[in-house]
């Protein structure tokens, strides 16, 4: 077995997972891009719309996550052949939760969506976009189980090939549905939503092929049982079942996050939307460190070599800070440029370039706190990560409703609580790691 816990193992591992991002973030950036055309009204929407499909979505993510450490610590182990079950009873579990989550976005969002939203016109757009949204969650589930297995054996390289297909397809379905171009209908913000379907139906296409292709099926046992196995998948949701908590309120407090703002003003949601594009391209590197410090870890752990978990996560550190500062001066130096991108009007470049400055260094307390924290998911021992989240997001979330609502103060006040909340996660995650009892945890 390779040594992971090297500079050039956890670039191997990590970088095709970067470059994923970096299509799936040039989707997110370019639907942000089409939509500041049509106003402010189709902006903020979409982004609440965006967020509110996500924080359903991350709750499949999470199963996936925990479903990567547990494949993570047996390809450590080299008990390849039980990958295989831990597939089928992954597929039993989500395809169920797709549907729930489908129908919910159908036929529950609109009640709960009234309750949050102050502008009438937000809200009738936002749930236009995820009438149409919804039905991507199906594909977007069965992608999640590929990103686990690849991830898992460690195997990265295909999530690049699959993200820049997904990313194409997204950008030039958003140009045709969006304004109508070369005899297909206009269909403003819901062309964005069909997009991203289409999308992710492209996605998990290319995954089917690549798998029939390149894995060795007998290897892994893939297929080789379609038994219904509870013993197993309850073992897999005791792992599961803390992340997928865990992603569900970290997604959630976004969502909250922006109703706080909505309640400030239009203007202040869509120059925060932007500015959450541009956030999202700036976290390309420190997902795909993440993703890889919990595979890494999990890895380790199976193949008897937990003292060097510390070892590797100050490595990854390293990497994750420095990649990150990269992106640093670009925001810093070129603010007004960066606005321009997504709108001309003056008064939302003027709100985005205040907020830029906030998160160009709110990035680097981001770095040091999501590498911890995924680490922490990596033992295993993901109830103590859950706890760490509930903590960081109730201190977050306080903060920023007491800055944006209570006493009413600007709108780049209200983005300092990012510090807050990485400060707390940081701390947190580095104190368990250094004094928990994650060396015992059994997956």
């Amino acid at each position: 077995m390779r040594n992971i816990n090297s500079y050039r193992e956890i670039w191997r591992i990590s970088y095709p997972i970067i470059l994923g991002s970096v299509a799936q973030n040039i989707v997110n950036v370019t639907d942000t891009i089409f939509l500041g055309r049509l106003g402010v009204v189709a902006l903020g929407a979409a982004g609440n719309a965006g967020i509110f499909y996500f924080v359903l979505m991350v709750v499949g993510l999470g199963f996936s996550v925990g479903m990567q450490i547990i494949i993570g610590r047996r390809n450590g182990e080299n008990n390849h052949a039980a990958i295989g079950d831990l597939i089928t009873q992954g597929v039993y579990f989500l395809l169920p939760l797709a549907t729930l989550g489908f129908l919910f976005m159908q036929y529950l969002s609109p009640f709960i969506l009234r309750e949050v939203t102050a502008s009438e016109e937000i809200l009738n757009a936002t749930i236009d976009f995820l009438k149409y949204r919804s039905f991507g969650v199906f594909f977007a589930f069965f992608n999640y189980l590929f990103i686990g297995f690849y991830t898992g054996i460690t195997q990265t390289k295909v999530l690049t090939y699959t993200t820049v297909v997904q990313g194409i397809v997204n950008i030039i379905f958003d140009y045709l549905l969006i304004f109508g171009h070369f005899g297909f209908p206009e269909m403003g913000i819901t062309g964005a939503a069909t997009a991203s379907v289409i999308s992710e139906i492209a996605a998990v296409s290319f995954f089917i092929v690549y798998t029939k292709k390149h894995i060795n099926f007998s290897h892994y046992q893939l297929l080789e049982s379609l038994k219904f196995k509870s013993s197993k998948l309850l073992r897999m949701l005791k792992i599961s079942a803390p992340i997928m908590l865990q992603n569900f309120m970290s997604i959630a407090s976004w969502l909250v996050f922006f109703m706080i703002i909505e309640q400030i003003g239009q203007t202040e949601l869509a120059a925060s939307h932007i500015v959450r594009s541009i956030y999202m391209v700036l976290m390309i590197p420190l997902f795909g460190f993440s993703s890889a410090t919990s595979t890494l870890v999990s890895n380790l752990i199976g193949s008897n070599k937990v003292n060097q978990v510390l070892s590797l996560t100050k490595k990854v550190l390293l990497l994750s800070l420095s990649l990150t500062a990269l992106f640093t001066p670009i925001t810093l130096l070129f603010p007004n440029q960066l606005g321009l991108i997504y709108t001309d009007q003056k008064e939302i470049i003027e709100a985005v370039r205040s907020l830029l400055y906030v998160i160009s260094f709110s990035m680097l307390f981001f770095s040091v706190a999501m590498i911890l924290f995924s680490a922490v998911t990596g033992t295993g021992k993901t109830v103590y990560s859950l706890v760490i989240e509930i903590v960081s997001i109730a201190i977050y979330l306080s903060v920023a409703y007491l800055v944006g609502v209570h006493f009413n103060m600007d709108l780049w006040l209200v983005w300092c609580s990012e510090f807050i909340y990485f400060g707390v996660m940081a701390s947190l995650a580095g104190l368990y790691l250094r004094f928990g009892n994650w060396k015992s945890a059994n997956v």
